[in-house]
């Protein structure tokens, strides 16, 4: 069994760029899926590190499996494993840690700038990175800040994009995981539910402009915190 686990939510959620770093530092991985039950009887004491990716659903909704991966989450965090969330990840994440998670009045999608705060400059999870960084978005939740937790991120659309708690945890609003074929994917599958006239929204053409540019700059990003993520583990 592998070191590392990757929970996702939905088939069209992948590990997307989490999987090709992970393939290229050799490194095995396994990939459960939550909402089918696959948590069910695993070994929670096995992994040394996790990640949990995104998916359509809200932590609010009422499916039992989701009560099981919060138990779960709380487990590692009990255990001190290094954890990082993507999306609907770090707003379970958040739950997990008692926090609370609601609707904003809008949907924030697109590649959306993100400032670096003040008090985050000497964060290890952040330090290095520009004071201001671009990752995809595509959310309509929004996770309050766990107590105790260090606020790292934020956006015009969504005050609370990054926390970090303790030395081993991170929360990400964000998509940096995001690859060219899954971001296309996406928008050939979904775009019926954007409105580009929401100021919170970009539009399909300003999304996909300068794609390989926009994903490039954002895998350097994302490698960062898996860097630290995997080192924490003892696994980089």
């Amino acid at each position: 069994m592998s070191d590392i686990l990757i929970l996702t939510h939905v088939d069209y959620c992948p590990p997307g760029h989490l999987s090709d770093f992970l393939t290229a530092r050799r490194l095995d991985f396994r990939v459960l899926r939550a909402d089918l039950g696959e948590l069910d009887g695993y070994d929670l004491d096995r992994p040394r590190a996790v990640a949990v990716m995104g998916g359509p659903m809200s932590v609010n909704d009422p499916l039992p499996w989701l009560s099981t991966e919060v138990a779960a989450l709380r487990h590692f965090i009990r255990r001190d494993i290094p954890l990082i969330g993507h999306c609907l990840g770090g707003q379970l994440i958040a739950r997990a840690l008692g926090a609370r998670v609601q609707r904003m009045p809008y949907t924030e999608v697109g590649w959306q700038p993100l400032r670096r705060l003040p008090q985050a400059a000497d964060d290890p999870w952040v330090a290095g990175l520009p004071e201001e960084l671009v990752i995809y978005q595509w959310h309509s939740d929004t996770f309050d800040l766990p107590e105790g937790a260090r606020h790292l991120l934020s956006s015009a659309w969504c005050r609370n994009q990054a926390f970090a708690w303790g030395e081993r945890v991170l929360a990400l609003q964000g998509h940096p995981e995001i690859t060219e074929s899954l971001l296309r994917a996406w928008l050939e599958g979904w775009s019926h539910l954007l409105d580009a006239s929401q100021p919170s929204q970009q539009g399909v053409e300003q999304m996909l402009e300068a794609l390989p540019e926009k994903v490039s700059a954002l895998q350097r990003v994302a490698e960062h915190f898996w860097s630290r993520w995997l080192g924490l583990a003892g696994l980089a």
